[in-house]
């Protein structure tokens, strides 16, 4: 029979199994009290939850209000048996893993249950490490196709991070002796500043500092995606049958850390979701019924003020309040200028080898354009300034200053409104690729959506 709770209890101190599954739900279908009573006392200790039930029309009920990683299921059952009922389940797009077990079988039974479907297929009676082993591979195996799908969403994103904390302003001082102890607590974590100052680089160093360090590291650029995309790019969806198609992020960051960057482009309902999931730790898939179990870290970023978008009502004032347990502010490069150095060297360090050039020299000359110029775009407009000049061979000054060559500064003041500065240095991008905003936005190295809020604020067409 079914039980009418789902049990749960978990390992703790020296009791603590060396198999566990912590994040994991089971179903165990089977008619006999005994193997029932069996494999819930075998791994109630070891997963987050396990289900009970005595047939495959029990089970069915289960899967419509419940998520389940994984069946373990008796092929004789009253009713409906357990190689029609995985056929029916695979029919319907059920992706876990199910293994199989039998005190009757031939070798036509076994082949007819992998071919139905079958992860697994044990034989009756059998001992507690044949189960923990069989369903410790089907673990691996999510495993490894979660780290696959993380590995691929990653490099899809074509971003080039892993740059270390470099610079020794007082800032960054400060910044690295925060990071280690922000990194072993589990509270979100939101991080402000502009484009470019390395917030998701602060994300990773966090997440490698943590206890999660194992698990995956998960980013996704929440401006890139439509309103429609995001709420499944999240939380997956599932098939008319209410079984899970397609999983989200949060199921691939299960045991990591969910990166969510440009916080502030969610669409108002999509905040409401996401403070669902903060608050009771569970997701719903669109189009189920089933509450998922997550165990994830949120960081989330973003280059714009929250407080002034909460002002504005575009932002939840209690999504902001639940983001930003643990906020860090990340300043512009101009504000640290003392790190540009560094930064030039770190970042000719990094593309030499990569682009097979040879290095530039910076002189005292090349350092001074460096100092004055106000970096809008910040490292990453500093990186792709270091990238052209290798390729071109010098330093490309014409790329900030919208000179036909270099020239030795001015003697005459510089400018000191770095608005303006800024402003003048964006114009003359826009007007070096006859305003086309894409390439001015590479050029720069901002997303598009920051220039065209940059030129909506100054009105340029």
């Amino acid at each position: 029979m079914m039980h009418p709770s789902p049990l749960f209890a978990p390992a703790t101190g020296s009791d603590n199994p060396v198999q566990a599954w912590p994040d994991w739900s089971i179903l165990i279908v089977d008619d006999e009290p005994g193997m029932r009573n069996f494999l819930v006392k075998t791994l109630v200790p070891r997963c987050h939850t396990v289900h009970a039930v005595g047939s495959a029309e029990e089970g069915a009920q289960v899967l419509q209000l419940q998520h389940v990683d994984l069946i373990v299921l008796d092929i004789s059952l009253p009713g409906q048996s357990g190689v029609a009922w995985l056929k029916t389940l695979r029919g319907q797009g059920y992706r876990g893993y199910v293994i199989l077990i039998t005190a009757f079988a031939d070798l036509e039974t076994a082949i007819e249950a992998l071919r139905a479907g079958a992860s697994d297929f044990i034989l009756k009676p059998f001992r507690v490490p044949q189960i923990l082993n069989a369903i410790k591979h089907c673990f691996d195996c999510a495993r490894l196709l979660r780290e696959n799908y993380v590995l691929k969403h990653t490099l899809s994103r074509q971003s080039d991070t892993h740059t270390g904390l470099i610079g020794r302003s007082a800032f960054m001082q400060g910044l690295r002796a925060a990071l280690p102890r922000v990194a072993q607590v589990e509270s979100t974590v939101l991080l402000q500043g502009e484009s470019g100052t390395g917030k998701e680089l602060v994300a990773r160093t966090l997440h490698q500092l943590s206890p999660r360090h194992a698990g995956p590291f998960v980013p996704v650029n929440c401006a890139s995606l439509s309103d429609e995309q995001i709420e499944v790019t999240l939380f997956g969806q599932a098939t008319a049958s209410h079984l899970t198609e397609r999983d989200g992020l949060f199921y691939y960051a299960q045991g990591g850390t969910l990166f969510l960057d440009e916080v502030a482009d969610l669409p108002l309902p999509m905040q409401a979701a996401l403070l669902r999931a903060l608050e009771d730790l569970q997701i719903r898939p669109v189009g189920s019924n089933q509450l998922i179990q997550v165990n994830v870290r949120i960081m989330a970023a973003t280059n714009r003020v929250l407080q002034d978008e909460v002002a504005a009502g575009r932002f939840r004032k209690d999504l902001y309040f639940r983001l930003q347990v643990v906020e860090m502010h990340l300043l512009p490069l101009r504000d640290r200028k003392q790190d540009i150095a560094d930064l030039a060297a770190h970042f000719m360090a990094q593309l030499v080898p990569r682009l097979g050039l040879k290095p530039l020299t910076l002189s005292p000359e090349h350092m001074a354009y460096l100092m004055q110029y106000p970096w809008p775009g910040n490292a990453r407009e500093l990186r792709n300034l270091i990238e052209r000049s290798l390729i071109l061979g010098e330093l490309n000054v014409s790329a900030l200053y919208d000179m036909s060559a270099p020239c030795a500064p001015s003697s005459s003041p510089a400018p000191t409104d770095l608005h303006t500065l800024e402003k003048q240095h964006i114009q003359a991008v826009l007007d070096s690729v006859q305003g086309d905003k894409t390439r001015a936005a590479e050029l720069l190295g901002i997303s598009r959506r920051t220039l065209e809020r940059r030129s909506a604020e100054w009105a340029t067409p």
